[in-house]
């Protein structure tokens, strides 16, 4: 009883701070949500369910902090548009009786800026980068419950102006005896201690996510669903010149879904969905799609491959070697590439897989 009774816990208290977390209409440093790895761009989404000693997943759902993870390093590199450089830094380990540990730099630089005047005339330049330093915790309750915590201070400066917050993220996950992994995942907790401007604070952009895959048994394939932003219901914006329902042929007036359709619509528009094709032992292909992505983000005559996404990972010795990309927009796909491995590996011949 005693798993339930704390996961019950963490559930009442992620609905508690959900009101807290949703004030303002806008959200500081929303770098901390995009995709950390290439295995998680590459599935389409920002958080994972899966328990296989992925040092990246566990930065994003810290209840997957685990002994699992003892002396691993991760390294994540991210080259999203002209001079935007994006990253983390990762190690986790293991003491006996605190549980499991895992600290972690991420960072985001813009590149930089020209300072100039009414004329155009360049007087000199500036930069602008947001960085979070996270220190995670896990614990293995039983043998199908773990939970796991992480606490984030943020620091971010453009050209002038500083900001400081905190945040934390708060995870449990249950694993069924068929091997169905399920996380509810509370990401962003927190706010701005001190704003850009004086005066000023906004909330972080707090999101309560539901993750669920399962290896199959007899297939080398693994699927995963993300129930993202569960807190709010209504995710769509109806574009006047771009509606739903198209446009009246004889009024010209637009017209938007409704009923079952828009009921569809919205309810895709908090599912993500990803599979991973695993090739023997040393190579992983996977894909994903995003709707709420590619409805938010799509060209109404050229949608393309938008809001779609893939990747591979290959073992080579010791290292897992892993890319992704994700369509965004029509015109631009970022690159994502992550490194982890097992320090152990090195000295104990631990075996490395996928």
């Amino acid at each position: 009883m005693r798993p339930k009774i704390i996961l019950l816990f963490l559930s009442v208290l992620v609905f508690t701070l959900t009101s807290f977390s949703q004030i303002g209409g806008k959200y500081a440093f929303q770098f901390l949500d995009q995709p950390v790895s290439a295995r998680i761009a590459a599935l389409g989404g920002n958080q994972l369910s899966v328990n296989d000693g992925d040092i990246n997943v566990a930065f994003v759902n810290p209840s997957m902090i685990n002994p699992r993870l003892n002396n691993s390093l991760g390294f994540n590199y991210n080259y999203m548009y002209e001079g935007i450089n994006y990253g983390s830094l990762q190690y986790a380990n293991t003491f006996n009786k605190a549980g499991s540990f895992m600290a972690t730099l991420q960072f985001m630089d813009y590149g930089t800026f020209d300072y100039a005047d009414a004329s155009g005339n360049i007087s000199g330049t500036f930069s602008a980068s947001d960085f979070a330093v996270n220190v995670g915790w896990g614990r293995q309750l039983d043998s199908s419950f773990s939970i796991g915590a992480t606490a984030k201070f943020i620091y971010s400066f453009y050209e002038t102006y500083t900001a400081f917050g905190l945040g934390v993220d708060v995870a449990g996950t249950y694993t069924s005896k068929h091997d169905w992994t399920m996380s509810l995942v509370a990401r962003n907790i927190g706010y701005q201690v001190k704003g850009y401007v004086s005066g000023y604070t906004d909330p972080l952009p707090f999101d309560l996510q539901f993750a669920v895959s399962k290896r199959l048994e007899h297939v080398p394939f693994r699927f995963s669903i993300i129930f993202d932003q569960l807190t709010d219901w209504n995710l769509a914006y109806e574009d006047p010149s771009n509606p739903s329902g198209g446009t009246d042929p004889i009024t010209g007036e637009p017209e938007y879904n409704s009923g079952f359709a828009a009921f569809g619509d919205e309810l895709m528009r908090h599912l993500i969905f990803g599979g991973e094709v695993y090739i023997g032992k040393s190579l992983v292909l996977r894909g994903g799609y995003n709707y709420r992505r590619r409805q938010e983000m799509q060209l109404p005559n050229a949608p393309g491959m938008t809001g779609f996404s893939w990747g591979i990972g290959v073992r080579v010795y010791k290292f897992k070697f892993n890319y992704g990309r994700a369509v965004m927009f029509q015109s631009g796909s970022p690159n994502y590439l992550s490194l982890t491995f097992d320090l152990d590996s090195f000295t104990d011949d631990k075996p490395v897989r996928f």
